[in-house]
This record gives structure tokens, sequence and C-alpha cells, in this order.
């Protein structure tokens, strides 16, 4: 059974989910806070992780941002509140790779479950073996390992962040669009992800771009998408 580790502070959801997710065939282990998600990370190896926002000490925001800093790369849905549309930009933000509005069906979790573990095992963010090395700035970025290294700091960078950023250095100088982008990297065009790749283009910026609001090598084309515009002597 596939491990799914569910970190919310509501008991009774915690146990219908487990019961309706153990139905379909997922093992569900079970947090009321982050104080111990490292641990049930390390000793469980979950192949996602159900984050819900508004948590008591630490916030489901921060516990995903301290993960993806710390190089954690297991996928994140993110439980938010069904109309609050920052939360959910701030969500992905963070790092997750999808959020569900509360209250929800369980359906629709699982529904999110699938589709999230597609697009993890999905070839745009398996690692590229004959990608080499691409040189963006100060950073090196290995698209065999999906990683960014700078004089010694390494980043490990998401499914969705490799998936995007493999796929506009592959095709250098070609304007691609959000659409294209969206339906490439992730599979599916829903409406839950029409933010995905803007804010993952974001994240992007922010590690690689000396000035992520005047980007040099991930920039915006107006009216098509984005499009990676490689400086000299770039691959390795």
């Amino acid at each position: 059974m596939k491990k799914i580790l569910i970190v919310d502070d509501d008991p009774e959801l915690r146990q219908l989910l487990s019961t309706y997710l153990g139905r379909h065939g997922y093992d569900a282990l079970l947090l009321p806070d982050t104080r111990q998600i490292e641990v049930f990370l390390e000793r469980f190896q979950p192949r996602l992780l159900v984050l819900d926002l508004m948590l008591p000490g630490e916030s489901g925001l921060a516990a995903c941002k301290r993960l993806r800093t710390n190089g954690e790369t297991v996928p994140v849905i993110m439980l938010t509140a069904r109309h609050a549309a920052n939360d959910r930009v701030l969500g992905l933000k963070s790092g997750a790779d999808d959020y569900v509005g509360k209250p929800f069906d369980p359906r629709e979790l699982v529904a999110r479950i699938e589709a999230v573990l597609r697009r993890c095992t999905h070839p745009a963010a398996a690692p590229d073996p004959a990608g080499g090395v691409q040189r963006i700035g100060e950073w090196l970025f290995d698209r065999r390992s999906r990683q960014l290294s700078r004089n010694g700091e390494c980043i490990t960078l998401t499914s969705g962040e490799f998936a995007l950023l493999n796929l506009l250095v592959a095709n250098a100088n070609r304007p691609m669009k959000r659409e294209r982008l969206l339906e490439l990297t992730h599979g599916e065009t829903s409406e839950a992800l029409e933010r995905a790749v803007d804010v993952q283009i974001h994240r992007l910026r922010r590690l690689i771009e000396a000035e992520p609001t005047q980007p040099r090598y991930l920039q915006t084309v107006r009216g098509i998408g984005y499009v990676f515009v490689p400086g000299t002597n770039t691959s390795a």
C-alpha cells in the first residue's frame, strides 16, 4: 500500500481520511501538527504529504517552505480554505504541488493524490540522462540529477520545478505557451493548476536570477508565456 502522510489538527477528519484512503489502497500515516514531520518522512518514506495550511504552532505554509528549503522533494497537497484564493497561491509559492479547498469530498482528495503521483512519475519530472549540464548565470543546472549548484551549494528541485526548467532549457530561445508548459509538465490543464506554471516560474526566478523582478534567463513573453534565454558558453 502506498503510504500517505496526513498532517491535520482535526482528529475526526484524520480518521475519516485514514479510513477512506485505506479503502482505496493507501496506508495513511497521521499527525496532528508538524513537530514530527521530518521523523515520519525519514522513517516511513511516504509517497505524498497532505498538509493543512492552518495548524497549531507551525503553519502548514511555513512547514512546506521549510521542507523545500531543506531539500525535501516529497509531493505536497495543501489543504486550504475553499474560497481563499490567496491561501492557494501562497501554498503553491511555498512549494506545494496542488491544493484542495476545505470542506471537500474525500473523493476529490483521492483524485488529486492520484493526479499528483502520476505527475511526479511522469517522464517530464524524471532526471534527463541525455540533458547534460546547463550554466545559468552563476548556477549549474544538472539535468541528470535534478539539481542546481553554485560554489558548492546544491539545491534539489521539486518535480514540478525540474520539469518546467528542463523543458524551457531544452527549448532555449523558443517562446512556449503557458498552456503548453502546463500540459507537458503536469499532464493536464485543470483549473486547480492554472497558476502552477506562474508560481513555479516565480520560485525558479528567485533561485537563479540576480534580479528576479528583471529576469535575464527566464523571461516573460507577453501574450504567449515564457522563454529561456541562455547566455554564452552555457552548457557543459
